[in-house]
């Protein structure tokens, strides 16, 4: 027995497309719940309730748009400004004359969940009172009501690009060695150049020490030759007085 993985959709999954929905002798309940639907992506093998996966849709001819039974005139669309006393109601007679396309809004969005993914994918959807729209450059393709898109599988990944690779310059790596070598030199006729001036201060510093012993030598000698001749003089016997 295998074992199978849970398909979760990534955004590199998904592909959007678009869609053309004639509203024109529509009943709303029936348009919006099929809208919905595509919003969602309900009609992909892929659909996830955590991820639009839907594809885009653009509605048009909303003013042909009906309502069955006695609704309109016993369904009311409810607004407040906000303010005490400042609820509005309007039947939905008023609504498809003067706005149709909040109708069709409205409805498509009460079927779409009530948190921020729903609020993204009324996003995609699309409505206009008559039979235009200024969507062309999408190339929408046109859908009947109630029939399912054709989905022809994941798309296929882009190819990754290949790296640029950095041309190796030939000429160049002779000058730098070449300076390379040049910097080498100089320090190591520098370190010859300390060396011999170390050398020539110790020669220096060798010859004056030997200047001042031989000065020292020098004045000491005196001094030397006339200590024997004071003890001579201290160790010959003093004539006493009477003698001759």
């Amino acid at each position: 027995m295998t074992a199978t993985k849970t398909f979760a959709p990534r955004p590199r999954d998904i592909e959007r497309r678009w869609y053309v929905v004639d509203a024109d002798g529509a009943v709303l309940g029936r348009l919006a719940s099929e809208v919905a639907k595509i919003l969602r992506g309900k009609h992909k093998p892929i659909y996830a309730p955590h991820a639009d996966t839907g594809d885009h849709v653009i509605v048009v001819n909303a003013k042909g748009v009906r309502l069955t039974g006695a609704k309109e005139t016993s369904k009311i669309y409810y607004r407040h400004s906000g303010y005490p006393g400042g609820i509005r109601a309007l039947d939905y007679a008023r609504i498809l004359a003067e706005r149709p396309a909040l109708a069709v809004e409205k409805a498509v969005k009460g079927m779409l969940p009530k948190n921020r993914l729903g609020r993204q994918m009324i996003t995609k959807l699309k409505v206009y009172a008559g039979p235009d729209h200024p969507h062309s450059a999408q190339t929408p393709q046109p859908l009947a009501l109630g029939a399912v898109p054709p989905w022809t599988g994941l798309p296929e990944p882009k190819p990754a690009p290949e790296p640029a690779r950095k041309a190796e310059p030939a000429t160049k790596a002779k000058p730098a060695s070449r300076a390379k070598a040049a910097v080498k030199g100089k320090a190591a006729s520098g370190g010859a150049a300390k060396a011999r001036s170390a050398t020539a201060k110790r020669g220096e510093r060798a010859a004056t020490r030997s200047t001042r012993s031989e000065k020292t030598a020098k004045a000491d000698a005196p001094a030397a030759a006339k200590k024997p001749a004071r003890a001579r003089k201290r160790a010959e016997p003093q004539p006493k007085e009477g003698e001759s």
